[in-house]
């Protein structure tokens, strides 16, 4: 299949042309009534203190440090003054941030104490296939419940366990900003959103050398909506709401995906965080199973460009990046720098978001409380020898077509839904190939090991926040090319649109990593 951009939108009317799609991709428009989801209660702006997610100890170390982790069911104080069931590791939203070394492996054992299977996803980890969480690599309830998935077992790699799973991490990478949360095969959406989501810091030496802002002046945001009812509890369109049977999401979210009127940082609405006058990094994490933004700080400082690009998914970049606005897709994460000291102590700076409407406008607010000692800077460049592939030396060229499905029907890749029995390509361990990706709207992109460059957008230089390895890009409608390199590691993984109601609805595919 080759296809230009007028090849893609022709795809979106196949129905009118006569081209052959699979059932269900596709459905006529019928009348119906408008849908109305609930809106959530009242919150006042910025009067919740931005919480920090726990660093996670160890239970043993030596050799390898070994981590537990339970999944479980919590009742947590979300909206002020309201309950919330969440799922989550360790009972939390966000669950424990797991900091671990470049080069000392992690043994983390998850035990599933919820009344679904779950799989374990390490989003951006170099990790072997039986540890990475193919989506049917599921591990039923403790309490052995779900016996009718065993069916399944047969389609994924480390197969169907009860209980818990041990996921072995070499962390044969540089530092940077992972994360980890649930990816069950057709129910990542709503365990996802109902709390099934931590970060996953890799430190190294070279991170530590360089005088960037750590300790207190090191936050993680993980950046997620959510609706609410008036009682307090998740709302989530779910088909099946006990997630044990029919999966997807009612047909008016299934082409967009599931999107909340409540902003929440590490699980607090439009918090608000005190802060020195002086540089801090915030590693940001757009956890959201939808909604994409254009965060923006409000006012900007003195001349302008308040926020420093350092990272990108996979690492530092090779130098800093000023940027105004920075976009952000779902799974995507950026490592920024924000100087306060361009404030006056008693400044109250609100992260807006340029993509919202109403309540979704924005995000939380840094309120300049005092001036501060600041020892950290940033240099001129942070490693060299990381400039993207020239288009020349690339190797096997590959295009992807991802186009959502309409009125609840599958969505596809190269008019494929996800079959764990399909290969959709198989590149070769150590090799950098030439991939052209086409979308019909908003898709965030994902390679499961695979790692990746943009070289372009539209037949355009990359944006200027396109630096770096990634391994998730937000593709907003046209194509973009990548240099895609897998490495380590040979064996099934899967390549997936990171809406999770699109992924739900079969937008995924398998990659074979071959020698």
């Amino acid at each position: 299949m080759s296809l230009n951009r007028r090849g893609l939108l022709k795809l979106g009317v196949a129905a009118t042309t006569g081209l052959v799609v699979p059932a269900g991709t596709v459905l006529a428009a019928t009348r119906r009534e408008p849908f109305r989801p609930p809106v959530s209660p009242s919150v006042r702006a910025f009067s919740v203190p931005l919480p920090v997610p726990p660093v996670l100890r160890p239970v043993t170390t030596g050799d390898v440090d070994r981590y537990d982790i339970r999944q479980r069911v919590a009742d947590v104080e979300i909206l002020p003054g309201l309950r919330t069931r969440i799922w989550g590791y360790d009972g939390r939203f966000p669950g424990p941030t797991i900091e671990v070394r470049s080069g000392r492996t992690a043994i983390v054992r998850h035990h599933n104490e919820l009344p679904v299977p779950t799989v374990v996803h390490l989003h951006g980890g170099v990790t072997a296939p039986e540890h990475d969480g193919y989506p049917l690599d599921l591990v039923l309830p403790a309490s052995g419940a779900d016996g009718q998935h065993l069916g399944q077992a047969s389609n994924g790699i480390a197969g169907i366990a009860t209980g818990s799973r041990e996921h072995i991490y070499p962390n044969n990478q540089p530092a940077s900003t992972l994360w980890y949360h649930d990816h069950r095969a057709d129910f990542t959406g709503p365990q996802v959103y109902r709390g099934l989501a931590g970060f996953y810091l890799i430190r190294d030496d070279l991170e530590d050398n360089l005088p960037l802002p750590r300790g207190e002046r090191e936050i993680p945001l993980m950046i997620a909506d959510r609706r609410f009812h008036a009682d307090g509890s998740f709302y989530y369109p779910a088909r099946d709401p006990s997630l044990h049977g029919e999966h997807g999401v009612q047909p008016p979210f299934g082409a967009p995906g599931v999107k909340g009127d409540i902003i929440l940082v590490n699980g607090a609405p439009w918090p608000f965080c005190e802060v020195d006058a002086a540089r801090y990094r915030f590693r940001l994490l757009n956890a959201s199973n939808a909604r994409s933004y254009l965060l923006r700080l409000d006012p900007p400082p003195p001349g302008g460009a308040p926020i420093v690009q350092i990272g990108s998914e996979l690492g530092l970049l090779p130098r800093p990046v000023h940027l105004d606005t920075l976009l952000v897709g779902p799974g995507e994460r950026y490592d920024i720098v924000v100087d306060f000291g361009r404030y006056p102590v008693g400044s109250r700076i609100v992260l807006r978001n340029a993509l919202g409407d109403e309540t979704t406008t924005q995000v939380m607010r840094f309120d300049v409380a005092r001036s501060g000692r600041d020892e950290a800077r940033l240099p001129e460049s942070f490693h060299q020898g990381d400039e993207p592939p020239d288009e020349a030396e690339l190797g096997t060229r590959r295009q992807f077509v991802f186009i959502v499905g309409r009125g609840g029907g599958s969505s596809t890749i190269n008019l494929r839904r996800f079959d764990p029995g399909y290969i959709a390509a198989r590149p070769r361990v150590g090799t950098v190939e030439h991939w052209q990706v086409l979308t019909d709207g908003d898709h965030p992109i994902h390679l499961h090991l695979g790692q990746f460059r943009v070289l372009s957008r539209v037949a355009m230089p990359p944006a200027v926040q396109d630096g770096g390895w990634k391994d998730t890009v937000l593709v907003r409608g046209g194509e973009i090319d990548l240099a895609v390199r897998y490495t380590d590691y040979v064996g099934k993984y899967v390549m997936h649109c990171h809406n999770l109601e699109h992924e739900d609805m079969m937008m995924m595919t398998n990659i074979e990593v071959v020698r």
